[in-house]
């Protein structure tokens, strides 16, 4: 009796038995990813049990993961209409969700199944992956972490909190929370040691900071399994050090070891890399040739098109420049170095309201984008009211001294207006003598700029002068044009009227000048300079001037800006008043000088910022022996933010065009420099 009943139950179960051992090689073909199978598989058995709920329910789940998410959805949400307390269904009605990228309705929907299911593995792991598709990481990063808890060890489950772990460093990073981001790289690598997707990041997080040395230790691990990859990274490291022939050499490296089982994508990288190399290096002319050669093998491709458009900018060449980034935008709108780059190439070509345009096009498509958010910080500044505080104290071997305090307010209107107030009281006297003065002058400036490459600037006021014997105003004007009449050029025409006030004396004669003056530099490709200076100068006392000064040079170092050069100076007076100012009818300077700089412009908050100058030669007055000269001037400055910088001065010479023969000048002051607001007053 026992035995037949065994048989029956056998007998009735059977059937399904059968079915379930049928739909096995579906199983097996939705494990394996085969899902063009299972969706012919399990269709063809729904045409037979058209019923059958596991079969509709695998073969709903093989259309969506063939590519069909949408006729997968509909299919889950009839399930579930038919079967709405079965937890499968809704599991999978849930993922089906996400496949549509319907992450709100994903959201809903899963935070009532995680509360329904407290213990449910992959209602948690969904709804942490949703979290993360929206952006949510903390929330997601919990939801991971119980679906671990439940699970321990899950490898699924370990992956997605990588992947919300490397997006929530990313968010970290946009709102620059450096350390946070590396710690979420360091936790990633304790789950998975020397995972490349997250060395990856992590350097870059190390060329964003600029932390040469833990960005060279960890390409140091990446070189271990691709020593071209690693190298790649190592050449932009030693850039952002200035370090450019390191770089090249680097680079040089990685091409040395591209061969034909070199995945062409990393063979354009490192191309790219090497014609990046040698553009910092300014070896132009290797660059531009290897650019027409990438140009034939990948014509039209945006990278190509990138590494043209930025030796164009190296070359001044902006013209070039911008059309070349906007073949880039024409191929791709929502290029990064394309519409990053043509911001650049506006701005150093003079088109500020274009390039604000464009790098708000960028940060409108790369949120928060570092590189993005610092160039248009630097373009606000240039715009943003400032005032200026300065203050001196200088003295002589003629027993003169002098005590200066210069306010200036910097006000900008407009890309094209700006305005500028200017006061300075200045004391002179004479421990000698015993005389003393005082000056006060009063501007007003304007400046604009009508043309990318030709701005006008205009300033007025007065002066009033106290002295012993005397007591005078006078009135003051300097209006210039700054033109660049080609590329790598720079030219400055004007007029200037002043009043002599450098020691009492000369405040005593009340003697104003007249200055017709140019400047202009000629810079080049090869790191050769020529600067001159003119200026023709008639006086009230009836004398007049003509000066030239001339320098060539050569720029040694980029970062810090480094240059050696010779100056000679000519200047000759038609009257010689010796006994009232240096009046020479000839006078001839030569010297060769050291300049060494970094620009308080490119220094970031919370850094020293400093220049440095020595020259030395001799000097010929009239046709008498040579005379040795020296002059030594230096700067050092700290930016304590990017609105408040303050900076020590001094410099010391003898050369006689100071104001007398024989005569040694030294003066040390203190400059404060404070950004009124954060942005410009204007929308810019």
């Amino acid at each position: 009796m026992k035995n037949s009943a065994k048989l029956l139950l056998l007998l009735v179960l059977m059937p399904a038995l059968l079915f379930c051992q049928n739909m096995q090689s579906g199983f097996s073909n939705l494990e394996k990813g085969e899902f063009d199978q299972a969706e012919i598989f399990f269709n063809t058995i729904l045409k037979e049990y058209p019923q059958n709920k596991t079969a509709r329910l695998c073969y709903a789940r093989a259309v969506g993961l063939n590519k069909d998410p949408q006729k997968a959805l509909a299919l889950f949400t009839t399930l579930r209409a038919e079967y709405p307390e079965d937890l499968e269904i809704k599991l999978n009605y849930a993922e089906s969700l996400l496949w549509n990228k319907k992450f709100d309705d994903a959201k809903v929907f899963y935070k009532v199944l995680v509360t329904d299911y407290e213990s449910n593995f992959v209602a948690h792991l969904g709804y942490a992956n949703t979290l993360s598709n929206l952006k949510e990481y903390n929330e997601a990063l919990q939801q991971v972490n119980r679906a671990l808890e439940i699970s321990p060890g899950n490898q699924g489950a370990l992956v997605s909190r990588k992947y919300i772990k490397l997006g929530y460093a990313n968010e970290k990073i946009s709102d620059k929370e450096y350390d946070k981001a590396e710690q979420f790289y360091d936790e990633i690598l304790n789950d998975f040691p020397g995972d490349k997707e997250t060395l990856l990041n992590k350097a870059n997080l190390y060329l964003i900071t600029k932390n040469i040395a833990k960005g060279k230790s960890t390409y140091g691990i990446l070189s271990k399994d691709n020593p071209i990859l690693s190298l790649n990274g190592l050449s932009l490291l030693e850039h952002l050090d200035g370090k450019e022939k390191k770089a090249l050499e680097n680079s040089n490296k990685a091409i040395s070891e591209l061969s034909t089982s070199t995945p062409i994508e990393l063979i354009k990288q490192t191309q790219e890399r090497n014609v990046q190399a040698l553009i910092w290096n300014k070896k132009y002319t290797p660059a531009a040739n290897k650019i027409d050669e990438l140009t034939k093998t990948y014509p039209n491709e945006n990278w190509v098109l990138s590494l043209a458009a930025t030796l164009a900018i190296y070359k001044s060449e902006f013209k070039s420049s911008i059309s070349n980034y906007s073949k880039i935008l024409e191929n791709d709108n929502k290029s990064f170095d394309g519409n990053l780059g043509i911001a650049n190439a506006f701005y150093a070509s003079g088109k500020t309201d274009d390039a604000v345009k464009a790098v708000y096009q960028t940060l409108e498509i790369f949120k928060k984008q570092n590189d993005a958010t610092n160039f248009l910080n630097k373009i606000k500044e240039d715009y943003t009211p400032y005032l200026e505080e300065k203050i001196s104290y200088s003295f002589d071997n003629g027993n003169n001294t002098a005590q200066s305090f210069k306010t200036l307010l910097f006000f900008p209107i407009s890309t094209k207006w700006a305005a500028s107030a200017t006061y300075q009281f200045r004391k002179t006297g004479n421990s000698q003598t015993d005389i003393q003065a005082n000056s006060n002058d009063f501007l007003l400036a304007f400046e604009y700029k009508f043309h990318p490459k030709i701005s006008w600037n205009f300033e007025g006021g007065v002066t009033t002068a106290n002295a012993t014997q005397t007591s005078y105003s006078q009135p003051l004007f300097h209006s210039f044009f700054k033109i660049k009449p080609y590329k790598l050029q720079d030219l400055e025409v004007g007029y200037k009227r002043e009043v002599q006030n450098f020691n009492t004396d000369l405040i005593e004669e009340k003697i104003a000048t007249n200055n017709y003056y140019f400047n202009f530099n000629l810079s080049s490709n090869f790191n050769l300079g020529w600067f001159t200076q003119y200026f023709f100068t008639t006086q009230t006392d009836d004398n007049t001037r003509n000066l030239l000064f001339t320098s060539l040079y050569y720029n040694i170092l980029p970062k810090p800006a480094a240059k050696i050069g010779l100056n000679y100076q000519y200047i000759s007076f038609k009257n010689q008043v010796p006994n009232t100012y240096f009046s020479p009818s000839k006078f001839n300077a030569f010297e060769i000088f050291i300049d060494c700089l970094k620009d308080e412009k490119i220094s970031l908050a919370k850094e020293w910022f400093y220049s440095a100058n020595a020259a030395s030669g001799f000097q010929f007055i009239e046709d008498n022996k040579k005379q040795f000269t020296y002059r030594v001037q230096a700067k050092i400055g700290y930016k304590f933010s990017n609105r408040l910088l303050m900076n020590l001065y001094g410099g010391r010479s003898n050369i006689a065009s100071v104001t007398v023969a024989g005569f040694t000048y030294t003066e040390f002051g203190l400059r404060i420099k404070w950004y009124l607001y954060k942005l410009p007053l204007f929308k810019l």
